[in-house]
């Protein structure tokens, strides 16, 4: 079916998009595996593009777009090279930015976005802590006031772009008694005396992505690193969230259908028995199935993303979009491993790099059955 949500502009975008991570990004992904990291040089590359200020008015550094289709085609692109192109990217950009433009004083934002869109500042967000997950009400990193500063002590983990953030947007405890709605949100600098890293983290998948533990011990910072409202956090955190989630559905649905498709060449040139095993009936049927399945999920994806670009977007929605994506992608990422037999399992080959990267996306942004929640208390459950 033809996606029709996307006119002239987008696609021209699209074009630019594709043409940069030609020359910039597709050459060097190997490097980007080894090194567990985007360099700052694509950080800085894709600043002098524009494409890290879509969430940032013009007049603090960005591009303004002002429509959230622009942003689908960016992460779309990004996600069909690696997974973790988009989720670095999808963090900084997508994610984090829109904290500072939204919630940010004018100072905050005069000092900090223009190094946002242009790449010399990389954000972060820091929520998830080593016992928590994805219980955001249950944060023990706190901020104690003294005299006109706040003192920050505890840590973050699994933090994407962590080993490399200049800024990190922080969830802590301000009013223990208050319980959710007792979490501040703290822009802290990572140059800031006692903030401190972890290694890189050791995952499944998604090598390019640097993922770290944050560490905050007598953290100091005055009331220009609040983001938002005082003991605001929790609501703002929610607020923000569906976008989160979206993004991430985007992504998903984009990096299956990209090894799909690939898959579906493998299926016609592969032989076995002296024809394509595309051919076989179970094989055919299956692709019939799977480009179906990826089909109807785009399908949905695209009326959220035009929902979300009018500010209609609920989370419920959100959080369908969320889970339903991530288990299609999954689905479909396991058939391509099997379809592709022992080279399926070769991590030389795409297909199984991106079922490994694919398995995360289960988990973050809220998990799979904390979704189901969210969808099973809408219908009064």
């Amino acid at each position: 079916m033809k996606r029709t949500i996307y006119d002239a502009d987008h696609e021209s975008f699209r074009s630019s998009v594709r043409e940069f991570l030609d020359r910039e990004v597709i050459p060097h992904v190997e490097s980007h595996a080894a090194e567990k990291a985007l360099p700052r040089d694509y950080w800085l590359a894709a600043g002098r593009q524009g494409f890290l200020g879509l969430e940032i008015p013009e007049e603090y550094g960005g591009s303004g777009a002002g429509d959230y289709r622009f942003n689908a085609v960016f992460f779309e692109e990004l996600s069909k090279v690696n997974a973790a192109l988009g989720s670095c990217t999808g963090i900084h950009a997508d994610i984090t930015a829109p904290y500072l433009v939204e919630l940010g004083t004018e100072e905050q934002k005069k000092k900090w976005l223009p190094g946002v869109a242009s790449g010399e500042i990389l954000l972060a967000i820091g929520m998830t802590e080593p016992s928590g997950g994805s219980d955001l009400a249950a944060l023990k990193t706190t901020a104690v006031r003294d005299g006109d500063d706040w003192v920050i002590n505890g840590s973050k983990t699994f933090i994407t772009n962590g080993y490399s953030a200049d800024l990190v947007i922080t969830a802590v405890r301000t009013s223990p008694e208050k319980k959710a709605r007792g979490i501040t949100l703290f822009a802290i600098p990572s140059d800031a005396e006692g903030f401190s890293r972890g290694r890189k983290l050791d995952k499944v998948g998604q090598d390019e992505s640097d993922t770290a533990e944050l560490f905050f011990e007598n953290v100091r910072l005055g009331d220009d690193h609040i983001i938002g409202e005082l003991d605001g956090g929790f609501i703002h955190m929610m607020q923000k969230l569906p976008q989160e989630r979206l993004g991430c559905a985007i992504s998903n649905v984009a990096h299956a259908k990209q090894i799909l498709v690939e898959t579906l060449q493998y299926s016609k040139d592969r032989q076995a028995f002296g024809q394509g095993i595309g051919s076989f009936q179970h094989n055919k049927f299956l692709l019939a199935e799977l480009f179906t399945q990826i089909e109807v999920t785009e399908s949905y994806i695209d009326q959220c993303v035009v929902a979300h670009d009018k500010g209609e977007l609920s989370a419920v929605d959100a959080a369908k979009a969320k889970w339903w994506s991530s288990q299609v992608q999954n689905e479909i990422l396991d058939h391509c491993v099997q379809l592709h037999g022992g080279y399926g399992f070769m991590n030389e080959y795409r297909v199984a790099r991106a079922w490994r990267d694919a398995r995360v996306s289960k988990i973050w942004a809220g998990s799979n059955e904390i979704m189901k929640e969210l969808i099973g208390r809408d219908l009064g459950l």
